[in-house]
């Protein structure tokens, strides 16, 4: 199937046949007709790359009247980031459409403009929640004429907390409007979305819910913690020709391992929300360029990338929220290519993996981070295939040949190839030279439950706490939490279990007291926790296991949950970045 064959105006046609488009995509070609009827709610399930952006773009732009003056459509997206890559493609898109205006409507810039554009008719607006919102109890942005919303990576616009921002946004637009949302992954806030402002959604998925690319090979790689950064560099130098997307889980780590990889000589960035607008163009023109080859980014700064060939996605640090696992991995194998997605985790973190290949769809496969000499004959054998394969201009090196055939004349042949080589390699041999294993072996999945366990014994004290799931907290949350009430560092907490109404975790018995005097009258956004010491099984030694909660105390718990409605508190912060 072509795009001649969805129904689309010659003028859309003309500008998608310049930019080099012949075939759809499996998501614009069951979209692209169901959305030009312009009768019909639609949900569209895809994974990020897969063209989305054009499978309601088009549709839209078409339905639209250009000759009306007044806001007709509204591309709701997460950040600036993608509003602004969300933008630039329309636009591509319309460019034979004589007096469309579209306008992108973003925070972190200046209202001015924005607001001057709009009130000069702007057709379509494409725009994140909190600026549009804005601009609209301002009166510059009017609802009256909207006819179709698209709420664009929905996904990850809930779990950055913007539900209440969409929920007012759609009770502003007019009850005929057509609602199209497009998601990698269906949480259940889009789910409530979908039955609360859609009418009969048609549903299009490209393959089956919250489940990654099949063209992805999933690895995780075991470490202890102090050796991420060590173990990063090895995959990093595995790879000689790696164009990669590196994820950390704050701003100040992106910073700190982008200068870390730079100083070392490597072709590295950062990209986290910190950056000004011209910053953050220059730094993703130098990777589009390939100036760079690596990017270090925050989760809600990697939104908006629109780069085809990153060959590997590395998780430095696994994310807050289990469902932009999808999202990151969904980095690298666009355009139907292959890809890598690879994981560091540390024996605590390797728990949540059932989690991640539950919601994902995957399977991960365990890796082994190289070895030094590995690393090292990888990297040899490349710098001489390169060598080799090196074109020579003969006629214009022939002035300058007999200056370096005297200056290495004193030179036997195995001493030429010795220093050639040794320009690119000596680094490489400096850095392995004497390396350690950084793999560790004492983890293992246990055949029961499908579940991770580190089978090493180790002395702990087990804690509970009266949240849990219903709670919508995650395991870093609870980290988070722990380590800013009582001062004690991350890696003293051991493993972490949430239940549906209440949660345990272990900590080191050195700083179990600190522990329980810290978190005794402490508050989880404004909500009073119960922490209550569990007795470790003598007769395991010093081993974590737990008694049973008594009846008395169970009871007492379940009856006030039940008797309570309980807040819907965001305990994680899904904005950092």
């Amino acid at each position: 199937m072509t795009f001649d064959a969805l129904g689309l105006h010659p003028h859309l046609l003309k500008a998608i046949h310049a930019l080099g488009f012949e075939t759809p995509t499996p998501i614009q070609q069951t979209a692209i007709p169901r959305l030009l009827e312009g009768r019909s709610d639609l949900v569209g399930l895809a994974q990020t790359g897969t063209g989305k952006t054009a499978a309601f773009g088009l549709p839209m732009l078409q339905l639209i009247n250009p000759n009306k003056a007044a806001a007709q459509g509204v591309v709701i997206c997460p950040t600036r980031e993608l509003c602004l890559q969300i933008t630039a493609d329309l636009t591509r898109f319309a460019r034979h459409l004589k007096q469309m205006e579209i306008v992108a409507v973003y925070g972190g810039a200046g209202m001015a403009d924005q607001i001057r554009r709009i009130k000069r008719g702007a057709q379509l607006l494409v725009a994140t929640p909190g600026r549009l919102l804005d601009l609209m109890h301002r009166g510059v942005v009017s609802t009256a004429h909207v006819q179709f919303v698209v709420l664009d990576e929905a996904d990850e616009m809930f779990s950055m907390g913007f539900q209440e921002d969409i929920d007012e946004i759609l009770k502003r637009t007019p009850g005929t409007r057509r609602t199209w949302l497009f998601s990698a992954t269906m949480p259940a806030a889009a789910e409530r979305i979908a039955k609360t402002y859609m009418k009969d959604p048609i549903e299009v998925s490209t393959g089956r819910r919250n489940m990654g690319a099949e063209n992805i090979g999933h690895i995780y790689y075991v470490i202890k913690e102090a050796d991420r950064y060590a173990a990063l560099k090895r995959l990093i130098d595995i790879e000689p020709d790696i164009y990669g997307l590196i994820f950390c889980r704050t701003r100040a780590e992106t910073r700190n391992v982008a200068e870390k990889l730079s100083q070392e000589g490597y072709p590295a960035e950062a990209l986290h929300g910190d950056l000004s607008q011209e910053q953050r163009s220059r730094v993703m023109r130098g990777y589009r360029d390939r100036a760079l080859r690596i990017l270090v980014a925050t989760d809600v700064a990697a939104r908006g990338i629109d780069v085809e060939d990153i060959s590997h996605v590395i998780h430095y640090n696994l994310p807050d929220e289990t469902e932009r696992y999808t999202h990151r991995s969904g980095r690298t194998a666009r355009a139907g290519k292959s890809g890598l997605s690879l994981m560091l985790v540390n024996s605590r973190e390797v728990r949540r993996l059932p989690e991640l290949e539950r919601l994902s769809g995957v399977r991960f496969e365990r890796g082994e981070i190289p070895q030094g000499r590995d690393i090292c004959e990888k990297q040899l054998l490349t710098i001489v295939q390169k060598m080799a394969d090196v074109e020579v201009k003969h006629g214009d090196m022939a002035a300058y040949l007999p200056l370096a055939q005297k200056a290495l004349s004193s030179l036997s042949k195995e001493e030429l190839i010795q220093r050639f080589v040794s320009v690119e390699f000596n680094r490489f041999l400096k850095d392995y030279h004497d390396s350690q294993d950084l793999n560790v072996r004492s983890v293992k999945r246990e055949k029961r439950a499908g579940a991770f366990t580190d089978n090493a014994e180790r002395d702990v004290r087990r804690f509970f706490i009266n949240i849990g799931r219903l709670d919508k907290i995650n395991e870093g949350a609870i980290v988070r939490w722990v380590c800013d009430k009582t001062g004690i560092r991350s890696k003293t907490i051991g493993q972490i279990h949430l239940k549906r109404e209440f949660s345990f975790f272990e900590v080191d018995t050195r700083v179990a007291d600190k522990v329980l005097s810290g978190l005794r009258n402490a508050k989880l956004d404004n909500r009073s926790v119960t922490i209550k010491p569990v007795d470790n099984s003598p007769s395991e030694g010093r081993r974590s296991v737990a008694k049973p909660i008594s009846k008395k105390y169970s009871s007492r718990t379940n009856r006030r949950h039940c008797a309570k409605k309980r807040p819907a508190n965001r305990h994680a912060d899904p904005r950092r970045g």
